[in-house]
């Protein structure tokens, strides 16, 4: 793999690769979070947004993930894109983002979505998809002619990265592994065994 010392100039050059209509869901990565006493979990998010500060995702802060987040702010990100035989696997600390971003988001989704953001309890049981249904027309009802705020309870999370790890698939199973660790805001890269 050829070595660069920016490990988000090079996430960067991998997801232009793969943010094209022929690689369905590129924007799609595995969250890991934990519970205060180290429970694991880990689920499919979608990725809005990444830069230096790190990368950005977004849910209901009720959602089983924001409280295990709130509890324990370590997590980690697992991207997989076979058609470029990349992995990239993210470590760090996620922080809440600000009301502003999280406003400028919404205002991005379809319609569809914002009203769903608030008739979802997410993660919280579920008696019947009617249930569902009956609160997403209520909402529907109530932001008639109107545009949809967010919900107070409604916002995202960035994963601020100390470490990335780049897995180059190559034949033979003689993988290129490219680890970047932060300390005091500079990266060092070591390469790992396959």
């Amino acid at each position: 793999m050829k070595s660069e010392t920016d490990p988000i100039q090079l996430f960067t050059n991998l997801y232009d690769q793969v943010n094209n209509p022929d690689i369905p869901e590129s924007a799609a990565v595995t969250l890991a979070t934990a519970t205060r006493d180290g429970r694991p979990s880990a689920r499919v998010v979608l990725l809005k947004g990444f830069d230096e500060r790190g990368f950005t995702f977004y849910t209901n802060l009720e959602s089983r993930k924001a409280r295990e987040i709130l509890a324990n702010p370590n997590g980690a990100l697992c991207f997989y894109w076979p058609a470029i035989a990349y992995q990239v696997r993210v470590e760090g600390n996620l922080e809440q983002v600000t009301d502003e971003e999280a406003d400028a988001y919404f205002a991005t989704r379809p319609r569809g979505s914002q009203i769903g953001a608030w008739a979802s309890h997410q993660s919280a049981i579920l008696k019947s998809r009617e249930e569902l249904e009956a609160r997403f027309t209520g909402y529907e009802k109530k932001f008639a002619s109107k545009q949809v705020p967010r919900p107070p309870f409604w916002s995202g999370f960035r994963l601020v990265a100390n470490r990335i790890e780049f897995w180059k698939g190559q034949e033979n199973r003689l993988h290129e592994r490219t680890l970047y660790v932060k300390e005091n805001e500079i990266w060092t890269v070591t390469y790992l065994y396959p």
